[in-house]
């Protein structure tokens, strides 16, 4: 046989535990005054009866029989007035405790409904909240209960989603912005040069070299949104690693890079700076640096790259001798497809590098910082806290290489 639906229902069990509870509580208590009761009268029925003749008496003395009758000692008329008053006692006690249970189904069906009323509160709004609307909260008032916590945590974990899922929005529209411009690009030099019979082998080979650059843009791009959702995903398994073994293996990466630019790269790496994180994505952030030192310094110029200590703090940094980074810049270039103005025009890159460099700094407990003037090159410092040291206070606000 199918149960109703309110027989589920949290409400239901409550009722049912609030009753059961006070039938046993008032039973125990109706059960152990009656034993006390019975225990201290010791009631009996009359066993033992006597017949007594009735005699009248006159004035001048004489006696008149009147017949005879059925009586019993006093003792066992006491003890048989007990008995009677234990029966009536026992016969109310179970008529009061089932009285009782069905008025405390009532009343517990009532008080567990108002108990439980900001829960449904809780579940109309939920169902309310799209995965695309996250703006709905629930705010539940009241007293700061269990369920008052409750709807705090849902409104706080909702704020996390809200804000995750702008981000995503965000980042695929830029996303879609950046790749746009390639592909209109190798499409129109395809449409004019590649497919048309009248163009040369100069206008034919120029296109090529478009579309390479194109190509290759597009590749950094989907490779900085791959290594963008792979930090995300926190599937990283976090080691012990060495600064200075990092900072060392991506200076080498780009020496030979370095070089054909005619770019000196310098080392001032202390040993004894280890820090719990993933090594290959720490790689990854300082090559992002080095990739925007090698790209922006001058020929003959010199990138240092350095790590140390500095008040509770590991910090590695790279230096360039490049043209520099506006002041009003300096706030914006960690977000995702900022772009500004690098040397004789604007950066050509796609601006996650930087954006991945503060996440995957962020992800390892640490901050990013930059130091520039304009004409006097640029210096990225990542910071990381000390085993054991508090990191609420921040980095120091000055470059370690001034």
């Amino acid at each position: 046989m199918r149960l109703p639906g309110f027989v589920h229902s949290i409400r239901f069990r409550l009722t049912v535990l609030y009753s059961t509870l006070l039938f046993l509580l008032a039973g125990a208590a109706l059960v152990t005054g009656y034993l006390a009761v019975e225990r201290s009268t010791d009631p009996k029925p009359v066993t033992e009866r006597y017949e007594a003749e009735l005699v009248k008496r006159k004035a001048d003395g004489s006696e008149v029989f009147l017949g005879t009758m059925e009586v019993a000692a006093v003792e066992q008329i006491e003890s048989e007035v007990n008995l009677r008053t234990l029966e009536v006692m026992r016969n109310y006690s179970a008529a009061a405790l089932g009285g009782l249970f069905v008025l405390s189904l009532g009343i517990g069906w009532v008080l567990s409904g108002r108990a439980l009323r900001p829960a449904r509160s809780i579940a109309h709004a939920a169902r309310e909240i799209q995965a695309t609307d996250l703006s709905r909260r629930i705010r539940l008032g009241g007293a700061r209960d269990e369920l008052r916590e409750l709807s705090d945590t849902i409104d706080s974990m909702l704020d996390r989603l809200d804000e995750a899922f702008r981000a995503q929005r965000q980042l695929i529209d830029d996303a879609s912005h950046e790749l746009r411009s390639p592909l209109a690009i190798m499409r129109a030099h395809l449409d004019a040069s590649l497919k048309s019979p009248q163009a040369g082998a100069e206008e034919r080979a120029r296109a090529v070299l478009v579309v390479d650059r194109a190509v290759e843009r597009m590749s950094r791009l989907v490779e900085d949104l791959l290594a963008t959702a792979r930090r995300d995903t926190d599937t990283f398994a976090d080691t012990d690693v060495d600064l200075a073994a990092v900072a060392r293996e991506a200076g080498d990466d780009f020496a030979v890079l370095a070089g054909e630019r005619g770019l000196r790269l310098s080392y001032d790496l202390a040993d004894g700076l280890t820090v719990i994180g993933d090594r290959d994505a720490l790689r990854r952030a300082v090559g992002n640096l080095l990739s925007n030192a090698v790209r922006l310094s001058p020929r003959g110029g010199e990138i240092r790259i350095a790590c140390g200590r500095s008040d509770g703090w590991f910090w590695l940094a790279v230096a360039d001798e490049g043209p520099g980074i506006p002041s009003e810049s300096q706030a914006r270039i960690f977000d995702r497809f900022w772009r500004g103005v690098a040397g004789h025009g604007r950066d050509r890159h796609a601006g996650l590098g930087l954006a991945i460099v503060r996440q995957i700094a962020e992800s390892h407990s640490g901050r990013v910082s930059v130091f520039s003037r304009i004409g006097a090159g640029a210096t990225f410092v990542l910071w990381f806290p000390e085993h054991g040291a508090e990191g609420d206070a921040g980095p120091p606000v000055t470059s370690p290489l001034a």
